[in-house]
Formats: C-alpha cells, structure tokens, sequence
C-alpha cells in the first residue's frame, strides 16, 4: 500500500496570481543525473506519470508553510507548491531540502525573502546571530523597535528568537515589569507591551513554554494589560487569581495534572481575552499558540483517563444518593467538559476515552441523572449523552437492549411488584425527556428528537455473520419505546378534533411526527405492523383538523409518505378505514384558497393518478366522485375518474387488457425472427380452437366490406388531428351503464388483399399469439352490434396488422407510425370453411 505520508497536491501559480491544481501524485528526493543535483521528484498516482522534477537549489528560497505546504520559486513568475496530506511527510522532504541547502530543520525558511540591499544581505548570512541590546530600562524602546522590525522577515524573526532563547531574555524583561510597576513608569511599561505582544507574533514554541510556565505566566499577563491606546489598564490577573476559581469536583492528586490544567486555562484565557484581535496578516502567526492549546487538551484528556481512581470516585459520586444536588451539578458539568475536550482527540484516542467511560459506566450513571429533577443537571446529562450518541450509537443501542433483557428477567421473578420498562429504560427517559420539555420552543425536544433518529437510523447498524443490529434493536424498539413515543399523540386524538391544540402541543406532535415518518421511510414491517395494529394513520389524520397549518401539514405528509411506499397492506388499511375522509374535508374546508395545503393535497391524488395505483384510484372515484367533481382548475380528479372507468372497461372485458400488453410488450420488437415465430402459431391454429358457430370470411364480400376498411395512411394523419381531443371523446362516449367506451382504430398496410364473409353471429378467426387480436370478437368493447352491419374476421394476405389503439396510448402513438408503415407482410392466411 502506498505510503500516504508522501501523497501530495502540486499547485503552480498563474498570471491572475491563483494556485491551479496541477495534480496529486506521491513525493520523493534524490540526485537526478540530467539535473546534476539532487531534486525533487512528483510521480502521478493515476498513471505514474512525472507531474515535477525539480531540482534543489542551494540559493532558492523555500517556504514551509502551516505545517503540510512547502512553496517556493523557481523562475522570476513560476511559483510552485506542494500541498500534503499529512505533517509527517512535509517535515521528511522539508528535511531533505534544508539538508541540501545546509540549513536547520527547524527554520520555516531556508532564503530570507524579504527585498534588502546586497550589503544587508552579505550581513545577514555572514552574521552568526542577532545581537540583542543589553536589558535595561533606557533602552526599552529600542528594544521595542528591534522587535517590531524584525516581524516583517521570516530570517530575521528566526534569528530574533533565537537570541531570546540563548540568553534568558524573556525572564529579564520580566524582572523590568516589576521594576517599571513599582516606579509607575508608564512609558516603560508600554514599551515592554509592544515587545511581549511582538514575541508571541514569533509563534515559537520554545518561547511559549518559557512565557507560560509557572513563574513566569502571570507576569506576562502583566505586561499585557498595559495597551498603549488603552487610557487605564485591564485587570485580567484581578480577575484570574480573585475572580475565577478553581474547583476541585474529585481531589487531583497528581501534581503535574493539576498545574497543566491550571496552565490551560490561563493560556486560553490569554488567546481570548488577553491578546487583540489579530489582523489578516497577523492571524497566522499565532497558529503555535492554537497548538499549545490543543496539546494541552489532550494531555489532560490522557492524564486523567489512566488515573482509574479519579474516574472511578466520579461516577460513585455521580450515582451516589447521598451526593448533594449542588455538587451533583459540579459533577455533570465536569464530566460534560471532559467530553468536550475529548473532541479534540484523534480518531484512535478518542476511541479508547470512550471505551474507559463506557467500562467506568457512563450510560447507567446518565440514566440515573436523567431521572432526577433538577433541570440544570438534566440538561448537561443530555449533551453528555448526545456525545455519546454522535460517536457511537451501537454503543447507546447495546446498552439499552441488555438493561431491556435484564429488566424482563427481574420482571419474571416479580410477582407481587412489577417495574415497567418505561420506568428504567435509558432511550424511555429520552422520550419522555423531548415530550415533557418546558421551553415554549422545545429547543431540547429539538435535540432529543436528532439523537432518536440516530438511534434508529438503520444506515448506521452493523451487520455480522451472527446477527443483525436492526432486526434486534427495531423489534426492541418497537416493543419496548414506541408506546412511549406516540403516547401523546393518542392521547390528544380521542374525538374528531385535537384536545388540545395550543402552539407548544403542536410543535410536540409535529416533532413526534418527523420522527414517525422517518421510520415509515426507512422502517420496513416493524412500522407497518404497528401503524395497522394501532390504527395510528387514523389518529394522526385527526391532526388534519388542527388550526396549526404546519400540523395538518404534518399529518398530511405521514400519509403522503405511506402512499408513496405502494404497498397494499397499507392501501387496504386506508380503504377499510376510508382515510380518505379527513384529507378530503380538509381540501374542501380550505377552499379555493392557494396555499401549501391546497397544493400538497393535490399533488397526493395526482401521485395516485400518475403511479396509477387501481385500487386507491377506484376507491377515492367510487367514494369520494360527488365532492371532488367539481374541481376544474387541475384536471387530477378527472384523471383519476378517466384511470377508474379504463380499469371498469377492463375489468368487464379481459381479453382487452391481455390485447394491450400483447401490443406494450412486442409492437417494437417484430423482427423477422418474431415473425416466423407468430405466422408459424397462426398455420398452427387448429379447427378446434374456434368455438362453435365461428366462421370464416368468404372472398365473395370483399366488394362488400372494402369501403368498411380505413386507409392506413389516412389513418396515421387522422390520428394526430384526434390526438388532442381523445381524452374528451372518450369522457363523452359512455354506454347506458355509464363506463366508457373505448373507441378502436383499425389500419392494415397498403395493397394488402382482404378476404370477408358474413355470418349470421358475430365471430371472428383468433388473432396469432404476437398479434393485436381481433377487434370484432364477441363481447368485446367497440364490437359491432347486430342491428349494424355483420362483424367480419379480417384477415390479409401478409398476416394481421391491425393496431387497437387506448385512450392513454395516443403519446405512443407518433412515435410508432413509420414502425407500423414498414412492418413485413405475413404470409398469406390460411382459411376453413
């Protein structure tokens, strides 16, 4: 596998002064003969191909930058860079060049970039060092102006620092805070604000553990209270040694802990209220000071996760009755620290910090805390409870199904006094936490419900060769928490309106809602089951009558969403139970407005229409016709009503609906071999299959019937002057019992020869299995009656090739015209008399 430390991105600058990506490939060193040097080598990881070849100068000037970018400048306007993907590989090459060049590793900058004469530069390299002024109080302010100058160039901030490191610098200019204190040198003390300000602009580490140790910290944030565009001094060590206190929840024991957390604080309090605002140029100066933060993070994180007694004392406190509520509360707010600082972690480690709070028992102890009554500790329980959530939910989802088994195993020896699972259950608590939330905008409820939806998000359930995770946690789930769940829901739809139906009871039921249709889309038989046997759609559409819009809407789309499934267990519980009803008082009570429940409603039916879902389609025309007929402003409902006569006409007439799929399934596949295959059934065809009185068609009233027969290609041009106005003919045309009547169109290909009989009954020769079949047969819509001319089997010398046309078929029709133009002839039908 390819080492992902040396995989990096090669930027180049163009002439608008903008980095373009000029691929990602994987880094390497060594001496390349044509280049005479060592040299920078960039290999695709596409193809392998050379992205760079580079060699290292000894007078370019390169640049590291924010730890995983190198730059530098090979010609006067071509600037390169690598980006890379990890700091381990940028300080492997960075070390390779400043090898190459003879430079320290630790510099961020090999070549002083900034423009100065040649004597300065001849001065810069040849001198060892930088030569700081001796620390006195006269010479502060040049001291000062030392300091501010050097910030502009990366050589001299290199060689600024280390100087301050070499002699103790830091201390001594500590030493004249105190004496500038005691003397009320006020110009003094400005001057030692600039010259503290510009040594943490040098971002070095090595100064920052000497500014922050312990002797030290409190001094520099003397000098910083001093700002000269300030008229009186902040009193930031007042408020860090009066003030702030530090408390101690289980005794610290171990010394170094105690001082890195001390240190931590007053270092962060220095980031964010001490120092100014930095400029744009100034904010990437103090990224080391956002390093030290972060490394101090995670070494308490560390110390206090190996101190077994320190954690193991904080949840026996935490669980302990006899702990008083204000201690309680210090407790849960610590432990909610702890976890946010385990944020900061990487991957690995915060693996391992969540697995010692899981084995120390940090779901039992939240459960416990959960149940209490102070809000406060509640509330920090819950975001305690959300981190654990948000990194492993399988790990929230075992522990409540194993204190499930374990309380229905205690149950079964109870006989006398039984606990209920919605008592004890930690996920219960978290229900009845969101449903008994006192915020008039539920921005708790809010987030229990995001962490329910976690939990039962199937996406992220594990799977093994042994069990399933959703199989196990979903039949809990819906066992054991969903009661609890709709609780509130039932509660309030008992009559045909809401009980009640304030703002914050809707908001609830609205929240209660998002999270059932959330498991109707990603909940398979669990939900199903549950909403049948419960009659809970029923209950829910009571909502519809709410004066909350956004809870009828609510409603509205737990049933768009259960419609959208297809499914016919669901279609036949909305047809039992005429679910229908409250959508459509409500469509009608909302008028002719034109709003968003007006146009959800519509949009439902005409899902209906479009999906031609038969049996809602027949139920809505045959209950619900009366009241939606009037609706012409959408033509959803006449649509629907055209869907429930065709399926009438179909159902009254089988053989129509086989016709059509015959047609659907080969009208675009008759090749030669389908042909043969057709003609060779026809031949086939025994006497026997005709049934008695049948008769075939005599060539002695071909004269007859000729003008009966329409011209194909007249036909084809009709058929698109009708195409328009089908739908309405066909609304039109109904027989006595009120169903439609599709009309049928005949075409056969030119200069074919037909031969007609006539017989006394309506009859007709079967069509080949590949064929359209006979429009004239007996009882078939569009069949001639008898008081008209007689029916005629209509054959042709190249074989059947009528096309029986539908009303919803028109929009294929075009498109298929020059197909049925050119099919072959079949060849010439054979007849018995």
């Amino acid at each position: 596998m390819t080492d992902t430390r040396r995989r990096v991105k090669v930027y180049t600058l163009n002439e608008d002064r903008q980095w373009d990506d000029r691929g990602t490939g994987h880094v390497s060193s060594g001496y390349v003969e044509r280049l005479k040097g060592m040299s920078l080598l960039v290999r695709a990881e596409s193809d392998g191909s050379l992205l760079l070849e580079s060699k290292i100068n000894p007078n370019t000037a390169y640049q590291k930058q924010q730890d995983t970018l190198i730059v530098w400048s090979e010609a006067e306007n071509y600037d390169l860079a690598l980006s890379f993907q990890e700091k381990a590989g940028c300080d492997e090459i960075w070390e390779k060049i400043c090898q190459v060049q003879g430079k320290d590793p630790s510099v961020d900058i090999t070549q002083d970039l900034v423009d100065e004469s040649e004597e300065e530069r001849f001065d810069d390299m040849s001198s060892p060092g930088l030569e700081l002024p001796s620390c006195e109080l006269s010479r502060l302010e040049e001291i000062a102006e030392l300091v501010a100058s050097s910030l502009p160039s990366p050589l001299r901030r290199e060689k600024l620092a280390l100087a301050l490191e070499n002699e103790g610098y830091i201390k001594k200019l500590l030493e004249l805070f105190h004496v500038c204190e005691d003397l009320e040198n006020i110009e003094g003390l400005h001057h030692l604000y600039e010259i503290i300000k510009g040594i943490f602009l040098l971002n070095r580490t090595a100064l920052f553990e000497v500014m922050f140790s312990e002797e030290c910290i409190m001094d520099v944030i003397g000098c910083l209270e001093y700002d000269p565009t300030l008229s009186q001094p902040r009193k930031h060590r007042e408020f860090l040694t009066k003030t702030a206190k530090f408390k101690e929840v289980i005794p610290i024991s171990d010394p170094e802990l105690k001082q890195k957390i001390h240190q931590t604080y007053r270092v962060q309090y220095i980031q964010d209220m001490v120092l100014p605002t930095p400029s744009v140029f100034e904010e990437n100066m103090l990224s080391t000071l956002h390093s030290f933060i972060f490394f101090n993070k995670v070494e308490i994180v560390g110390m206090l996760q190996e101190d077994e007694k320190f954690l193991t004392d904080l949840f026996a406190q935490l669980t302990d009755e006899a702990t008083d509520e204000e201690k309680r509360q210090e407790l849960v707010n610590f432990l909610k620290e702890f976890c946010a600082f385990s944020q900061t972690l990487q991957p690995q480690n915060r693996d391992a910090f969540f697995k010692t709070l899981s084995n120390m028992g940090i779901l039992p102890a939240l459960e416990v805390i959960l149940g209490m009554d102070d809000t406060q500790v509640r509330s920090a329980a819950t975001d305690i409870f959300s981190y654990l959530v948000e990194y492993n939910p399988s790990m929230v989802r075992e522990f409540v199904m194993q204190e499930a088994q374990q309380n229905d195993d205690v149950s079964k020896k109870l006989t006398e006094q039984k606990i209920t699972s919605k008592d004890i259950l930690l996920i219960n608590l978290i229900i009845e936490h969101m449903i008994c939330d006192t915020d008039p905008e539920l921005g708790g409820a809010v987030q229990l419900m995001g962490l329910l939806r976690t939990l039962v998000d199937p996406e992220n359930m594990l799977a093994t060769a042994n069990k399933t995770e959703k199989t196990e946690f979903l039949g809990f789930f819906y066992k054991h928490c969903m009661h609890v769940l709709t609780a509130p829901l039932l509660a309030n739809t008992t009559e045909d309106k809401p009980s009640k139906d304030d703002f914050q009871t809707a908001q609830l039921l609205a929240l209660v809602l998002e999270l059932l249709t959330f498991c109707v889309e990603h909940h398979t038989y669990h939900i199903k089951n549950y909403i049948i046997n419960k009659d809970i759609l029923r209950r829910v559409l009571v909502l519809m009558a709410s004066k909350h819009a956004f809870l009828a809407l609510c409603a509205l789309r737990f049933k768009r969403k259960i419609i959208g499934l297809k499914d016919e267990f669901y279609n036949r519980y909305i047809m039992k139970s005429f679910l229908f009803e409250p959508v459509v008082k409500a469509f009608l009570n909302n008028g002719s407005r034109y709003n968003l429940m007006n146009s959800a409603i519509i949009e439902m039916f005409e899902f209906i229409r479009v999906e031609d879902i038969k049996s809602l389609t027949a139920h809505v025309i045959e209950n619900y016709w009366k009241a939606l007929e009037d609706v012409d402003y959408v033509q959803t409902f006449k649509g629907l009503k055209l869907r429930f006569e065709q399926q009438r006409e179909r159902q009254d007439n089988p053989k129509l609906d086989s016709m059509r799929s015959i047609l659907r399934n080969h009208r675009y596949r008759r090749d030669a071999r389908t042909l043969e295959d057709e003609e060779e059934m026809w031949f086939n065809t025994d006497e026997d299959d005709m049934e008695d009185g049948e008769a075939v068609v005599s060539p002695s009233d071909k004269t007859k019937n000729d003008d009966d027969i329409m011209d194909p290609i007249s036909k084809f041009m009709e058929r698109k002057k009708l195409k328009e106005s089908e739908e309405k003919e066909v609304l039109l045309k109904t027989n006595l019992s009120g169903r439609q009547s599709p009309s049928f169109k005949l075409s056969l290909s030119s200069g074919t020869k037909t031969n007609l009989s006539s017989q006394s009954s309506a009859a007709s020769l079967p069509g080949s299995p590949g064929s359209p079949g006979s429009p004239g047969s007996p009882g078939s819509p569009g069949s001639v009656p008898k008081s008209t001319s007689q029916t005629a089997a209509i054959t042709t010398k190249g074989g059947l090739v009528g096309l029986v046309d539908y009303p919803d078929d028109d929009e294929d029709d075009d498109e298929d015209e020059d197909k049925e133009d050119s099919l072959p002839l079949s060849k010439k039908a054979k007849f018995e008399s």
